[in-house]
């Protein structure tokens, strides 16, 4: 088996485990202030979050970079308009409402989080 287990930097910890648990449904399996893990409810990890400039990683080191550059966090969810209705609840900064994606038939949304990473949920 492989799979990937993303990490991205964030300014405030606990604060975005906060707002990606209320946002996914997720929980947290490890808790802090420089790393958190979170994962669905079989355990599965979904995302880390990393404290930017935390442990020394070069490419978590600098802030004042912009962020997310190159990423899209895309994640594939069952209940979609759950997850709609959360986060407008939180306020989010919308990129692109529900619509049907033409290329993947899918159903989907685009979001940014507290960081301004790029996120994409569908279907």
């Amino acid at each position: 088996m492989i799979r990937t287990e993303t990490i991205i930097a964030v300014h405030k910890v606990r604060e975005s485990s906060n707002w990606y648990q209320q946002l996914l449904g997720c929980k947290s399996n490890h808790g802090g202030d420089a790393f958190e893990i979170l994962a669905d409810q079989d355990d599965t990890v979904i995302l880390c979050l990393h404290k930017w400039e935390a442990h020394q990683h070069p490419t978590l080191s600098n802030p004042n970079i912009e962020v997310g550059n190159g990423l899209i966090l895309y994640f594939r969810v069952d209940n979609l308009d759950q997850i709609w209705k959360q986060a407008k609840r939180l306020n989010v900064k919308v990129e692109a409402p529900p619509h049907l994606n033409e290329n993947s038939g899918k159903e989907e949304f685009s979001i940014r989080d507290l960081d301004n990473y790029f996120l994409t949920i569908s279907l």
